[in-house]
């Protein structure tokens, strides 16, 4: 209907043949004519596209709707999923694993002592490594050559094959793997730490680690990392040297040097916490790991706590642990609450998007809350006040949560907190330390009134309220 009225005018001949560009669009098509739609010369021009709030609103709801629709479909998955094995196994889990398929598996094939078990065999596709490869990480040593079971009518051609091969190539000066000593780790055979948990710092590929790669790719890896064997046989774990290790990857590095070393679990969270000690700055959710993996590691140690009770283990080793870090032992809680927290709820407090205390209500609701939640954040600008937090985990609670109740909550404007906040450290730079608050509040006040007294009239008027409450 809205194009036969563009079409009345005197050219109305000459556009019947070729439909207005607008006409294709059906959401223009029904909504009605502009109220000044008729002082117009001619019909509107095709890139012309009038949208107001409403249709904004509602297009920003639709959004969320999606995204809502989004998490429901992953949540659905990952319910029927449970119980399924995933992709990959978390490294924590790969000890028993390797453990089943090496029972399973003929002696024959096993790996032989000291080597990481991938290692014996290449991939499809790659390179059988050579025997100098196989004398460096042997120390120098070729190895023994297995005796087959018809020894006495076999012939010795075998038995000299290894010395052959050593000299058609050049030897290498051996990779030592005594304690202590520097040796050059495949980046194939290392993983990340994961010791009772896993690794607690963030490795990000931000401005940082390019020049980290820069400088790798110039002088090489200077400073080696620290790594112990895996307790199943296959590989190392990284203890320190994670930036360093993905800086290689990303340098086109296949080794770096490393000191390997064998170490119990408790000194290997000590060696890794120390080595981090240095970071510029720790996220949220880095202590908040970090704090979890020192009480994991002392509830292990609980039969060494003197004068503790067996059912006493679990708090006094969070306040062990907060007494490590100068927290009190309810401080340390809350960080522990935050390992509750999905991920894109717990990216926004390390972001500074999202306050400590509503992040540490919100880690009390469900998961699959928590990520409506994140999506209603991200449509609404706005995350939750502490007052606001406690209203939806209430709410989770009672099972009465959902997209458009959070909605709803987030949508609501905040009280507005009239009240002013100034450190003592920023008064004392005007006052100085021997001045007490109450003479600071009484020259603040009158520095206020003079103030007001060379303001204009309409301005130096005082709200009513104001008046009162003075």
């Amino acid at each position: 209907m809205a194009n036969e009225k563009l079409n009345t005018g005197p050219e109305a001949a000459k556009t019947e043949e070729a439909p207005a560009p607008v006409a294709a669009d059906p959401a223009r098509s029904e909504a009605p004519a502009p109220e000044h739609q008729p002082e117009q010369a001619g019909p509107a021009e095709p890139g012309d596209v009038v949208i107001s709030a409403e249709q904004i609103d509602a297009l920003m709801a639709d959004k969320r709707r999606a995204a809502r629709a989004e998490v429901e479909k992953e949540e659905t998955s990952l319910e029927q999923e449970a119980g399924a094995p995933g992709p990959e196994r978390p490294a924590a889990e790969k000890a028993e694993h390797t453990e089943a398929e090496s029972e399973k598996a003929p002696k024959k094939a096993g790996p032989r002592k000291g080597r990481p078990a991938k290692a014996d065999k290449a991939a499809p596709g790659e390179a059988q490594p050579s025997k100098r490869d196989k004398l460096s990480r042997s120390g120098g040593k070729a190895p023994e050559a297995p005796v087959p079971t018809d020894a006495g009518k076999g012939t010795p051609a075998k038995e000299a094959a290894p010395p052959e091969q050593a000299t058609q190539e050049p030897a290498v000066p051996p990779r030592p793997v005594e304690e202590g000593k520097l040796v050059y780790l495949k980046l194939s055979e290392l993983h990340p730490f994961h010791t009772f948990r896993p690794h607690p710092f963030k490795v990000r590929d931000d401005a940082k680690m390019q020049e980290t790669v820069a400088s790798i790719k110039l002088n090489g890896v200077m400073v080696p990392g620290l790594a112990r064997p895996e307790k199943d046989g296959n590989g190392y774990e990284i203890v320190a040297g994670h930036r360093r290790c993905r800086g290689s990857e990303l340098a086109g590095l296949e080794e770096m040097p490393f000191i390997v070393r064998d170490m119990t679990d408790h000194e290997a969270v000590e060696a890794m916490k120390d080595s981090n000690k240095q970071r510029d700055q720790t996220l949220p959710s880095e202590l908040a790991a970090l704090l979890d993996l020192e009480v994991e590691d002392i509830k292990h140690q609980g039969g060494r706590l003197k004068g503790v009770a067996e059912g006493d283990v679990g708090k006094r080793s969070v306040e062990i642990v907060g007494e490590a870090h100068g927290m009190n032992y309810k401080k340390v809680m809350r960080y522990l609450r935050l390992n509750h927290l999905v991920p894109e709820l717990i990216n926004k407090v390390d972001d500074k998007k999202m306050g400590f205390m509503p992040a540490v209500e919100l880690s009390y609701i469900k998961p699959k809350n928590q990520r409506l939640i994140a999506v209603s954040i991200d449509g609404e600008q706005a995350s939750p006040s502490l007052a606001q937090a406690k209203q939806l985990r209430e709410l989770d609670k009672e099972g009465k949560l959902n997209g458009d109740v959070i909605d709803g909550i987030l949508s609501e404007k905040k009280k507005e907190d009239r009240g002013v906040i100034i450190s003592m450290a920023e008064l004392e730079k005007y006052f100085g330390k021997e001045v007490t608050p109450a003479k600071m509040k009484e020259q603040i006040m009158t520095l206020l009134d003079e103030w007001k007294e060379k303001q204009p009239p309409e301005l130096a008027k005082a709200p009513k309220k104001m008046e009162k409450d003075k």
